[in-house]
């Protein structure tokens, strides 16, 4: 695995910003900062590496819901945290060069409307019966195009639907000199990996908070 570019992570964590809604990135103590001011979440620092930094807002952090993100194993990360730390699941930041985008194809019974609003695009997929059982979104920005909330209903996975969402929201991309970003869980990791994508860094996560809280 690479080291992970302090310029790529602030890029792909602007463009996720855009994406979401959510303020901008600030800096912060050696990493970055969104103030997402959300119920489960009211802000994540976020790190390239095992910073300094990192040990610093531990200490001084005391509210829950505050997490602290960084591009590394887990055991790097709580090497850096105090024990009251808790870990959450571990995420993998990927990367894919932009390339020749396949053809969004979807099974028999489905299918997929594809929107552009504000420089964010979002595909959604339904069945015939217009429910809807698939959505992603998708945003190029500052030299990076990423993906983003890529998710399929249980009851329709195995059938192509998450691939088509990619390759729809990947009709998107202007530049083909933007870098492709994702980041994935242990599932979705298994998914991309079969798509041309590849593992740039494990993204680990603690908080005050119990991961099932």
């Amino acid at each position: 695995m690479d080291n992970v570019s302090p310029q790529l992570l602030a890029s792909w964590l602007a463009a996720r910003s855009l994406a979401r809604g959510l303020p901008a990135p600030v800096p912060d103590r050696g990493g970055l900062r969104v103030d997402t001011g959300l119920p489960a979440e009211r802000r994540r620092h976020v790190f390239a590496g095992p910073d300094q930094g990192i040990s610093e807002l531990a200490r001084d952090i005391n509210e829950p819901h505050v997490f602290i993100k960084m591009c590394g194993p887990r055991e790097q990360l709580l090497s850096r945290v105090t024990p009251r730390w808790h870990l959450h699941p571990t995420a993998y930041l990927m990367t894919k060069p932009a390339g020749i985008n396949p053809v969004p194809s979807l099974p028999p019974g489905y299918w997929l409307k594809l929107t552009t609003d504000a420089g964010v695009s979002s595909a959604r997929i339904f069945t015939e019966n217009d429910i809807p059982v698939a959505s992603g979104c998708a945003v190029e920005h500052e030299g990076v195009f990423i993906f983003d909330r890529i998710t399929v209903d249980v009851m329709h996975r195995q059938q192509g639907l998450g691939a088509a969402l990619m390759a729809a929201l990947g009709t998107a991309q202007r530049s083909q000199a933007a870098q492709r970003v994702l980041v994935a869980t242990e599932m979705g990791r298994a998914l991309y990996t079969t798509l041309g994508w590849h593992v740039l860094s494990p993204y680990s996560t603690v908080a005050l908070t119990p991961p099932n809280e």
